[in-house]
């Protein structure tokens, strides 16, 4: 554990700089039952800046209850993958404000808090939900969540020539390098819309000034 105080941490990257908060409720993603929504909730009141939250968002209920919490964008797994229904139809009463996690082993999708494969092709289900007004996807390489051993540039470049909509990467940042080969990648004119890092962060690989300063 790297702090026991969630909403200090969130106020100190908005002070360094931030333009979001990424939130994961890990206990959400593994039970589906929101036990830190309060906690998600104080960090919204606390910063002035846009959250992002997920986990476990795994029906209407969900994800209603994070965007009355403060959650600017709410991000669906495991559900969007298993009731795309659910997805067109979040997507109309809140526009702009929901998202999709695509969590991936190369383009094999999992689910369930990455504990079952999802048997879905990223690809495909990267098209079908930006065909259904998302706000945006939050694509992350499951083997190199947490290594800090470089994004997988091949597999975002696939997303974004795919989709039209804002792509999110997640997964593998672990020094600056890596976020500059994230803000030059490139595909048809189009680029990726943000980037999120994790333990680098906690770790100190570098701050959040400094990455802001690196991708200005």
């Amino acid at each position: 554990m790297y702090s026991d105080d969630p909403v200090a941490v969130a106020t100190r990257f908005e002070a360094e700089g931030a333009a979001w908060i990424h939130v994961v409720d890990l206990d959400a993603a593994r039970t589906g039952e929101a036990r830190n929504l309060h906690v998600i909730a104080e960090i919204c009141a606390a910063v002035g800046i846009p959250v992002q939250s997920g986990g476990g968002v795994r029906n209407d209920i969900a994800a209603r209850r994070l965007l009355d919490a403060g959650v600017r964008r709410a991000v669906l797994g495991t559900a969007a993958v298993e009731h795309p229904e659910l997805v067109v139809r979040l997507a109309r009463d809140y526009p702009g404000r929901i998202a999709i996690g695509l969590d991936a082993r190369g383009h094999d999708v999992a689910t369930r808090g990455w504990v079952e494969g999802g048997g879905a092709d990223l690809i495909t289900l990267a098209t079908r939900f930006a065909s259904s007004g998302v706000g945006a996807l939050v694509v992350t390489e499951i083997g190199r969540d947490g290594t800090l051993e470089g994004p997988d540039l091949e597999q975002l470049a696939a997303v974004l020539a795919a989709v039209d909509v804002p792509v999110i990467a997640s997964g593998g940042i672990g020094t600056l390098d890596d976020l500059r080969a994230l803000s030059e990648l490139r595909v048809d004119g189009k680029r990726l819309a943000g980037a999120i890092a994790g333990r680098a962060l906690y770790e100190a690989r570098f701050t959040v000034l400094e990455a802001v300063a690196t991708l200005a």
